[in-house]
Formats: structure tokens, C-alpha cells, sequence
């Protein structure tokens, strides 16, 4: 955890200087906003660093609805490409870099889910831990298209649950009349699944050669 910590903190500075660099080469807020979701995509790593802490069913439960809620967060910032156009002064590359730091720096959310895979594997089995991972990265494609297009937050589930569950009910009962809400949840979610799939398997086959 200490590690993990400081990694985060020494990539959360990288991006904090490159975003104040922007901000003093331009001066201008453009990117400021990537601050804030920096903030929210590192929620879900603590969050699910407490699941595996936590010492009763209660507590990871609460949690686990934390974590679950925030985790769209993580990988949120890679759509934040769609912002990049040249933007004088500063040079396109290095906003690339501002948000290619930003990115990467984000999607450590991946860690969260390994922690809370690794805590359902040790109550309930492999199966049930790959059967979570699965589906809370799936629907991490869904929360990416709630905060891109309709600008949903991780918090209105219970500032706006009416609202919410009303427009849930839409998607379910006629999924198909939403072409586009189901590309975007699917082709995203997969890349979540898919990319969190290659680095468990990377990460286990390093261990295991050591």
C-alpha cells in the first residue's frame, strides 16, 4: 500500500507540473478541469485498498458501493482526449503529454480492482472474483457514458437516484432504441476488461518466472 501510495503521489506531482506549466506558458485554465478528475480517479484506488482492509461484512460492503461508484472515474480521463486541439501558445505535444500523463495516472485505478477481485477470490472463490472484476469493468463503459455524454456524476446515484433509476429503466427495458448508449458502454467496457485482463496476466506470469 505504501508503495502504491507513493507512485501515486509522484505521478499525481508530474501531472500537477505539466498542468501549471500549461497554465503559466498559456495563462489560461484550459485544462484545469483535469485536476479535478485526477481527484476522483484516485477515489477508487483508496477505496478499494479499505474493501481489502476492512473487518466486517458492513464495512466492505459500504466500501465496495464506494469504490464501485467511483470506479468509472479511472479510466474516464482517456476520453478526455477528445479536448486536444492545437491551442497557441503552447505546442500539441505537450498537451499530449499533459493528457497522456493524466491518463495513465488515472487508469492505476486498475490496482483498485485487483484489490477487490483478490477479496471476493478469498471469500468466495476465483470464479466469483473474475465474475466481479468482469462486470464492475464493464459497466465502467456504462459510467464513462453517463459523465461523457449525458454528464453524470459518481455522486448522483444518491444526490438524483429518482432521476437516475428512471433513466436506467429506459436502457434496460429497450436497450436497442439506444444504439449508441450500448456501443459505448460495450466497445469501452471491453477495453477495460480486455486491458485489465493482459496486466493481471503479465503481472502473474512476472511473479511466477521470479
Amino acid at each position: 500500500m505504501a508503495k502504491r501510495a507513493l507512485v501515486f503521489v509522484v505521478l499525481l506531482a508530474w501531472c500537477a507540473f505539466l498542468l501549471a506549466g500549461r497554465v503559466w506558458r498559456s495563462h489560461q485554465l484550459t485544462y484545469a478541469f483535469l485536476a479535478w478528475n485526477l481527484f476522483l480517479a484516485v477515489i477508487p484506488a483508496f477505496a478499494g485498498a479499505l474493501v481489502v482492509r476492512a473487518r466486517t461484512t458492513a464495512v466492505r460492503l459500504m466500501w465496495g458501493i464506494v469504490w464501485l461508484l467511483f470506479l468509472p472515474n479511472a479510466p474516464y480521463i482517456v476520453t478526455d482526449f477528445v479536448h486536444l486541439t492545437p491551442r497557441a501558445p503552447v505546442p500539441l505535444w505537450y498537451d499530449v503529454a499533459l493528457l497522456l500523463s493524466c491518463a495513465g495516472t488515472g487508469l492505476l485505478g486498475y490496482s483498485s480492482v485487483a484489490d477487490v477481485q483478490d477479496a471476493v477470490t478469498v471469500r468466495f472463490g476465483a470464479a466469483a472474483g473474475w465474475l466481479i472484476a468482469m462486470a464492475a469493468l464493464l459497466l465502467s463503459g456504462f459510467g464513462v457514458y453517463l459523465g461523457r455524454f449525458l454528464r453524470w456524476n459518481s455522486w448522483d446515484p444518491i444526490a438524483n437516484p429518482a432521476e437516475l433509476l428512471n433513466r436506467l429503466g429506459g436502457y434496460g427495458l429497450n436497450p436497442m432504441s439506444h444504439p449508441r448508449t450500448v456501443a459505448v458502454t460495450f466497445i469501452y467496457g471491453v477495453c477495460f476488461a480486455l486491458g485489465y485482463a493482459a496486466l493481471h496476466v503479465i503481472g502473474t506470469t512476472t511473479m511466477r518466472s521470479r
